[in-house]
C-alpha cells in the first residue's frame, strides 16, 4: 500500500512540474504576443506622425508661396514706379450701412403713410445702425 501512495506522490510532483514548464511557456508566449501588438501599434503611431509632418510642410510650403510678393519696377528717365497697391475691398463699417440702408428704406416704406419719406427716414436710420455695427466688427477682427 505504501508503495502505491509513493507511486501516486512521485507522479503528481512529475505531473506538476510538467505543468508549470508549461505555464512558464504560456506566459512567455503571452508576453511575446504582447510586445509584438506593441510593437505595432508603435509602427502605426510612427507612420501617422510622419504624414502629419508631411501635411504641416505642405501646408508651412503653401502659405510661404501665398505670401510671396512681387514687385516690378520699372525705370523710364531715372523714375522708379512701384506696383500699383492691391485693392482692399469694402470694410464692414461701408457693407453695414449700405445693407442697414437698403432694410431701413424697404421698412420705412412699408411701415409709413408717406411712402417716400418713410423710406428716407428708415434708410437714414438704417444707415446709421449699420454703419455702428460694421465699425464694431472691424474694431474686432484688430
Amino acid at each position: 500500500m505504501k508503495a502505491i501512495f509513493v507511486i501516486i506522490a512521485a507522479l503528481s510532483i512529475v505531473s506538476c512540474q510538467n505543468q508549470d514548464k508549461m505555464d512558464i511557456n504560456k506566459a512567455k508566449q503571452a508576453s511575446i504576443d504582447s510586445m509584438k501588438v506593441e510593437i505595432d501599434k508603435q509602427k502605426v503611431i510612427d507612420s501617422m506622425k510622419v504624414e502629419m509632418a508631411k501635411m504641416e510642410k505642405e501646408k508651412t510650403e503653401a502659405q510661404a508661396e501665398a505670401q510671396k510678393v512681387v514687385v516690378v519696377n520699372h525705370q523710364t528717365e531715372g523714375t522708379a514706379t512701384a506696383a500699383p497697391a492691391k485693392k482692399k475691398g469694402w470694410s464692414s463699417a461701408a457693407k453695414g450701412a449700405v445693407i442697414g440702408a437698403g432694410v431701413g428704406a424697404i421698412t420705412g416704406a412699408a411701415v409709413s403713410k408717406k411712402k417716400g419719406q418713410g423710406a428716407i427716414i428708415g434708410g437714414l436710420a438704417g444707415a446709421g445702425v449699420g454703419a455702428g455695427t460694421g465699425a464694431i466688427i472691424d474694431s474686432r477682427k484688430k
